[in-house]
């Protein structure tokens, strides 16, 4: 293996670390004991069900492919998870605020573990069925367990400031170092052991057992709004009507489904990207470069997080901004860079090693994302349709990903990275509108408090000194937590 990946690697290992060890009070939030051992209950399943998750990933097109189908047949079947996602995972992870987010995660377990065993069948049809059983899990976890936290953690009465610490440090674990031990722990199993391309889905299958029996023994049920009147189509309405109604809401979803459409497209481009002409580059090892950025991006947002300044809304225009212009480096270098005349077999090019280090910033943007996004959720989202808004949310995301994926070999690679650029940039200026309207909304909410001890104002003279009072008053405000 070449020396830079090793470079990259290891520069990045060092960061991280250094990041971890360097943080002082500032950078750490005081918590209580209880706390703590509900945070750190969270973090291992969610670091479980991510494990369930992960393991699965690298292996699921080489899968197919030993089973003799071609790219047509595999490209169906991703299509079909992803529509499975868009159409039944909405209304399986919208039924959570109804009848409980603890059943849906359940429920995300034994539906995954069920697509597993669907692995071991060559049938076209089987693993179809199991594309869709992970069509659905996928949006009961990314959405049922975050109701789930942020509901548990309101009813515990812990502060508010506490939840971004779990969220950062659930990121930090599950979509950083389990990534990585994933990926190895898959790779012994299928190399190393000989075990062949199906164990990473019976490894997955067992952390998903394992979590689940831990969700049971140790998680309280709760719901969004339970009441028995409301049925699945009025719990749609009114996620349609607070979606609407709500700027902020609105805004929230666009920037999400804007973000994640690009990085799932990122996940088919980075391949062909740093091998054009097919050279041999250690998949594997770069998977476990980007997953390294991603823990420094979310080593990155806890210090953030932790703090009363910058506030979420405005550091995250410049994370969608960094992110647009990682993702537009290998339409920079198609033109900078003459092509190499490398062919099968050959090492990376000059080109590659530049994206690569692209795609590590994009990463880490990622990182940041993940834990950021949870917190703008858990502030503006409504807790009684929680997991009916968060679905709502993938519908564009699902759309976008499965058109991507039909028309994947029609557009020149450097067209598709230059329209992800678009759409994060895109998100970077919806990104300075919400905090625009947060801002205002934040103001507004204190002349309403001012005006409620201090009574009506009449007087102008009064007027003036009350308002120079109030701007006084927003000033202090903004040094205090959102």
């Amino acid at each position: 293996m070449e020396l830079f990946y090793w470079v990259v690697f290891g520069g990045l290992s060092l960061v991280v670390a250094g990041l971890e060890l360097s943080k002082n009070s500032k950078d750490r939030i005081t918590t209580s004991a209880a706390f703590n051992a509900f945070k750190n209950n969270y973090v291992l399943i969610y670091s479980l069900m991510m494990a369930g998750d992960w393991l699965q990933g690298p292996y699921v097109y080489f899968l197919y492919r030993q089973y003799g189908f071609d790219k047509g047949d595999i490209g169906r079947l991703f299509i079909a998870g992803f529509g499975s996602s868009m159409l039944f995972g909405t209304i399986v992870g919208s039924l959570a605020d109804k009848q409980g987010r603890k059943r849906a995660c359940l429920t995300y377990c034994i539906t995954y573990i069920l697509s597993c065993a669907t692995k071991h069948s060559p049938q076209y049809k089987v693993l179809m069925i199991g594309r869709v059983l992970g069509g659905i899990a996928t949006s009961l976890l990314f959405s049922a367990f975050e109701s789930w936290l942020v509901a548990e953690h309101n009813k515990r009465n812990f502060d508010q400031q506490w939840l971004s610490l779990t969220f950062s440090k659930a990121i930090f674990f599950g979509n950083g170092l389990v990534a990585i031990l994933s990926g190895l722990l898959g790779n012994v199993l299928t190399d190393t052991l000989g075990f062949g391309p199906v164990a990473p889905f019976d490894a997955a299958a067992c952390f998903l057992a394992i979590g689940m029996a831990i969700i049971l023994s140790s998680w309280t049920e709760n719901y969004g709004d339970p009441s028995e009147s409301k049925d699945l189509l009025t719990q749609f309405k009114g996620a349609a009507v607070a979606i609407a109604s709500d700027e902020k809401i609105a805004l929230l979803g666009a920037i999400q489904s804007l973000f994640e459409g690009s990085m799932y497209t990122f996940v088919f481009l980075w391949t062909p990207a740093l091998s054009p002409n097919e050279e041999d580059i250690p998949h594997g090892f770069i998977f476990a470069t980007f997953m390294l950025s991603s823990m420094l991006g979310s080593s990155i947002a806890a210090r953030l997080l932790a703090r009363v300044s910058p506030k979420v809304e405005s550091y995250m225009q410049i994370v969608f901004a960094v992110s647009a212009l990682s993702l537009f480096l290998p339409v920079v270098t198609s033109f900078l860079v003459p092509p190499s005349n490398v062919k099968h077999g050959g090492s990376i090019s000059f080109a590659g090693c530049i994206q690569i280090l692209g795609f590590c910033a994009f990463e880490g943007c990622v990182g940041i994302f993940w834990p950021s996004i949870m917190k703008m959720r858990s502030q503006y989202i409504p807790e009684e349709s929680r997991s009916t808004i968060m679905n709502f949310f993938r519908i564009p995301l699902n759309i976008f990903v499965c058109v991507v994926l039909y028309n994947v070999n029609a557009f020149p690679i450097t067209v598709m990275f230059g329209m992800c650029s678009i759409f994060l940039f895109m998100a970077s200026i919806l990104q300075r509108r919400l905090a625009s309207v947060a801002e205002s909304h934040r103001t507004r909410d204190i002349l309403k408090g001012y005006q409620l001890v201090e009574g009506v104002v009449e007087d102008p003279l009064r007027h003036r000194r009350r308002r120079n009072l109030y701007n006084a008053c927003v000033m202090e405000s903004s040094r205090l937590p959102a």
